[in-house]
């Protein structure tokens, strides 16, 4: 009995060790478009693995540029470990109800089209295939982003974590002899994606706005280096549909 408690023992404290050496992975939240299709926004919120600090972060894209609005992305972090999500979600809200109204993006938050979260492990990560709209018989056709990841030369402080990766999201044709259009690729590795290792799709959001082009953005996983793990964080690719 003293060997099988001493086995339990040693088990957990095993366990417990590397639970705590974790990366973390934010939490994505969507948050919708502006009435028109022109902005979309997304959230993502977490406790940063080392310090124990709650962040929430906001982006506000320009869908026919490609561009973050003037202003954002919004970075709140509260480097204090007895702050609580909700204390930086919060501040992250308020500033950018100046960029577009939460009202407004929930009104017109669009339909989650496909969803594929990074535990997700009997789907295909670098590929999703979605009707546009819950309307049956299918009236629209369908979108399907395919990513493909190559290396890339990132900063010289990422070169003792592996290689880093850029990724290029590609549009399929459908329609017999359609050419495929590319949505982006990656150049340079921005500061921000800190020695990014791998990139998966995690969903795509569509959205009809009344009298305006259809549109959609791609939210993109993104794993990197972290302080005690592997990290994930969220991007976004839009484009119309």
């Amino acid at each position: 009995m003293r060997l099988f408690a001493a086995i339990a023992i040693f088990t957990a404290t095993q366990f417990c060790a590397v639970s705590a050496r974790a990366g973390d992975t934010a939490e994505l939240n969507i948050l919708g478009f502006t009435a028109n299709g022109g902005v979309f926004a997304f959230e993502e919120f977490g406790i940063q693995d080392g310090s124990g600090f709650p962040y929430a972060n906001r982006f506000y894209i320009d869908t026919a540029t490609d561009s973050f609005l003037p202003g954002t992305p919004i970075r709140v972090r509260i480097d204090d470990e007895t702050a609580s999500l909700d204390d930086a979600r919060a501040k992250a809200r308020s500033q950018g109800e100046a960029i577009a109204s939460q009202a407004e993006l929930k009104a017109n938050r669009g339909l989650t089209a496909g969803a594929s979260p990074v535990t997700e492990l009997s789907g295909d990560p670098h590929r999703m295939a979605v009707n546009p709209r819950a309307v049956f018989p299918v009236i629209d056709t369908p979108l399907e982003l395919r990513l493909e990841e190559f290396a890339l030369e990132g900063p010289e402080l990422c070169e003792s974590f592996g290689t880093v990766m850029g990724y290029r999201l590609i549009r399929v044709g459908v329609a017999p002899g359609e050419a495929a259009s590319l949505l982006h690729e990656d150049t340079s590795i921005p500061s921000s994606r800190n020695c990014p290792l791998g990139y998966r799709i995690g969903a795509v959001q569509t959205f009809f706005p009344e009298g305006g082009d259809p549109v959609f953005a791609a939210l993109i996983a993104v794993r990197s280096v972290g302080f005690e793990g592997p990290d994930h964080r969220w991007i976004a690719v839009p484009g119309k549909l």
